[in-house]
């Protein structure tokens, strides 16, 4: 019964503008999605590439004209019986009929695809990519609601389709073709660097290089904003010019970036001083702010790097773009022979970000259109009267005499200690108001604040049948059926509105000067033992705040309060990402029994559970994170004075010694370090056979192990056998466990490293595979701890 959720709430550092690739389908807005769209679309069309020949004959029949006799005008073969939408995934596949009739023309299948009989498989592989294409772009046209980017899609759909029936490459038809500017931007920046730092040394011209090659870099992946968000925003601007600039954007570096059967330029190399000045202002602010907020996350060696120079490099580059008499854009500068060149390289790797990721509880999408975030949380509470959902819950019951008698684990620090490190910080009680630009502010921390304010507040209201209607609580509700419908669209208004004046379902109605501005529709099973969250939104111009998250805790709250302890929705493939944030896993913990036939079963759609913890106070559970980050920190820097003594260093290999134990180096244990325990290696082959075929089955089926299934291809990735010397897939490893290569959990081991070292080395740190290996290899050493053959 679980309906939709909204969008994901970004980051406050993007506003109109992102830093990393953005899929086609929002202009003017970025994402945290985008390089998952982009192998997601990849993953497809590997698998369509990989299928039988006869399965390619029909998917490119549907786009290929008739060519019976008689001139037949039927422009693509449809099927007697066409796949259900959405297609069942438990449906087997048909095997393909050549003389199956067009249910337009009447014509065999095969009188469409006459002119491929003879077309080789590279071919074929080409022409299914550009499908694909199509039908991505076919989708985005649909979804997009600014009219400038709905016809550059449109009229790049209609340019694919035509490709494919002409079986020719696409070519993009322009007045001009790149470069539309000289000098580009590369060379502008390059030009600047030569111009303002060729006196520097060579190790702080390097530092200027790197942060050159960084903006660059950041330029590249930069989402324009619409011609409409612009002319809102700089009424004053060469509306037409910028307009010509964002067509030729999406035309040649943003949409090739997710559709590759078109050709894809560098923005900045194509583009030059006129598209740099229309984004750089909002660029500049947007990078400080985004650095200022996560720089407790970069790496201390890059930290000064971006928080210092990096500024001042923006700001000595902002006065060469706007100057009217600066050289670096002429075209006769001349370089100096000191410098050289800028190459194009991810110097650091910029954060994902920033395009709305389109979240639906059920197969009903979302649509992407609607640009903006809408968060998941609500709450339910009593039917007419709102129950305000501000106040703390009250501690849990105190241990019993058998807690209390626990036995300490082996490590656990003394209680003395604690105390006395606690009155070192500030007051726990006291939450510190902390700028919402810090880097140490959690993502509810804003709604947190203005909850203590007083400017928000937080009720559970629902319909009632049998009470008198209360004024508020209705308008609240329409409020909410308001919210919903304009954030959700494709969502029917009648069945939104069916479900939160439902009596059956409550909602968490998050209120702002007195008007609603956000909520969580659900549905409470107590009886069952779980709540089942049906929609969830924010209204789009209170995004960014906050309230999504803080919304979902106060719901954990609540449910607490009422002992449910579970969650359950449906999230479709892009919701997914949303949930895991708020707790939410595919491991279902209430027993299939509890649920099924109380909540709908969606094909397309995965099923998601949360198990809420009574021990934790949720919508404080940030504040004493950061708490215990403190007493870390400060135990930490205890133990560092304690140790700080300086030992001799070591004569015994002056004296002939190889070798020597480590514990035996003086200091090494005041350290706090201990022997790394050893696994236990099974003696026993067919015992070891059996573990280690339980532990690559466990692997091969989690949900990240998909790109790693089978060996990579060269047709797929490009040089990858000459960057990877020894590669490796969980294929591989199922034949060599068969034929009994692994005879130490070693050798096991250590390929199945191989793996995730491999794509670390390969993939960029922002893309889904590098992401996959990480997940994946975390569940690997959980299943190797659980199996007893390293210690845990």
């Amino acid at each position: 019964m679980a309906d939709s959720a909204g969008i994901q709430q970004g980051s406050p550092a993007i506003g109109a503008a992102g830093l990393v690739p953005a899929a086609p389908g929002a202009g003017g807005t970025e994402g945290s999605g985008a390089a998952g769209g982009s192998a997601r679309i990849a993953v497809k069309k590997a698998q369509l590439r990989s299928s039988p020949r006869p399965k390619k004959l029909e998917k490119l029949g549907v786009y290929s004209s008739c060519k019976a006799e008689g001139a037949c005008k039927c422009n693509g073969w449809k099927s007697q019986n066409p796949p259900p939408t959405p297609p069942r995934t438990d449906q087997q596949s048909n095997a393909v009929n050549l003389q199956e009739p067009c249910r337009s023309c009447s014509h065999t299948l095969g009188d469409h695809v006459t002119h491929l009989e003879n077309v080789s498989e590279e071919e074929m592989n080409r022409l299914l990519g550009i499908v694909l294409d199509v039908e991505y772009l076919y989708t985005c046209v649909h979804k997009e609601e600014d009219a400038d980017t709905k016809q550059v899609y449109f009229s790049l759909f209609k340019l694919l389709r035509k490709s494919i029936l002409q079986m020719g490459k696409p070519m993009l038809e322009a007045q001009e073709s790149p470069p539309f500017e000289k000098p580009s931007i590369e060379q502008g920046v390059n030009n600047f660097v030569q111009y303002k730092f060729s006196h520097l040394p060579s190790k702080e011209r390097q530092t200027i290089m790197e942060l050159a090659k960084m903006f660059l870099n950041q330029i590249n992946y930069w989402q324009l904003e619409t011609p409409s968000q612009r002319r809102q925003r700089v009424p004053n601007d060469d509306a037409a010019g910028y307009k010509a600039n964002y067509t030729r954007w999406l035309c040649y570096c943003n949409v090739p970036q997710f559709c590759d059967s078109l050709p894809r330029y560098e923005t900045t190399q194509i583009f030059g001083r006129t598209l740099l000045r229309s984004v750089f202002t909002v660029m500049r602010k947007q990078l400080l702010e985004q650095a200022r907020q996560e720089k407790d996350k970069l790496p201390p060696e890059k930290r000064t790097l971006i928080l210092t120079h990096f500024p001042k490099f923006l700001s000595m580059l902002e006065e060469e773009v706007y100057s009217h008499s600066s050289p670096i854009w002429s075209q006769d500068f001349l370089a100096g022979a000191s410098g050289g060149q800028i190459p194009i390289h991810t110097v650091i790797s910029a954060p994902p970000v920033a395009r709305p990721l389109y979240y639906s509880t059920s197969p009903v999408s979302v649509d992407p259109s609607t640009r903006g975030s809408v968060s998941p949380a609500r709450k339910t509470s009593s039917a007419l009267e709102p129950n305000p959902v501000g106040e703390k819950r009250k501690p849990s019951e105190p241990l019993t005499h058998e807690e209390n008698k626990r036995p300490r684990v082996v490590g656990d620090i003394p209680m003395d200690l604690i105390n006395e490190v606690m009155a070192t910080i500030t007051d726990p009680a006291a939450i510190p108001e902390t700028s919402l630009l810090s880097a140490h502010s959690a993502r509810d921390e804003a709604a947190r604040l203005e909850e203590r304010r007083g400017v928000i507040e937080f009720h559970v209201i629902g319909n009632s049948l049998n009470q008198k209607p209360n004024k508020r609580i209705l308008m609240w509700l329409v409020g909410l059926q308001n919210v919903f419908s304009h954030q959700l669209p494709r969502m029917p208004k009648e069945y939104i509105t069916r479900l939160v004046f439902d009596p059956k379902h409550k909602t968490l109605s998050l209120i702002k000067d007195g008007r609603v501005i956000g909520g969580i529709c659900f549905r409470m099973f107590p009886s069952q033992g779980f709540t089942e969250i049906v929609f969830c939104a924010v209204t789009s111009n209170e995004q960014v705040k906050g309230y999504g998250t803080h919304l979902m805790n106060h719901l954990k709250e609540y449910h607490i309060k009422h002992e449910i302890l579970n969650f359950l929705t449906y999230a479709d493939e892009y919701a997914i990402g949303y949930f895991k944030k708020q707790g939410f896993s595919k491991d279902i913990k209430v027993p299939k029994a509890k649920y099924v036939g109380y909540i709908k079963d969606y094909e397309g759609a995965t099923l998601m559970g949360c198990e809420l913890n009574p021990s934790i106070p949720y919508t404080e559970f940030s504040v004493i994170i950061k708490k215990q980050k403190e007493i870390i920190k400060k135990l930490i820097e205890r133990k560092q004075a304690q140790i700080r003594k300086v030992y001799p260093g070591l004569s015994c290999f002056k004296e002939g010694v190889r070798q020597i134990p480590i514990e035996s180096i003086p200091g090494i244990r005041e350290t706090g370090w201990k022997p790394v325990g050893k696994g236990k290696e099974l003696k026993d082959p067919d015992q070891l056979y059996s573990t280690l075929k339980t532990i690559l089955q466990h692997v091969k089926s989690h949900q990240n192990a998909w790109p790693f299934m089978e060996p990579v291809k060269k047709t797929e990735a490009p040089g990858y056998y000459q960057v990877i010397r020894f590669p490796m897939d969980l294929k591989t490893m199922s034949e060599r466990l068969k034929s009994r290569y692994y005879t130490t959990r070693k050798l096991f081991m250590a390929d199945m490293q191989r793996i995730f070292t491999n794509c670390r080395e390969y993939n960029p740190p922002e893309s889904e595979y590098y992401k996959c290996a990480n997940l994946l290899e975390k569940f690997f050493y959980t299943k190797i701890k659980e199996a007893g053959l390293i210690e845990k």
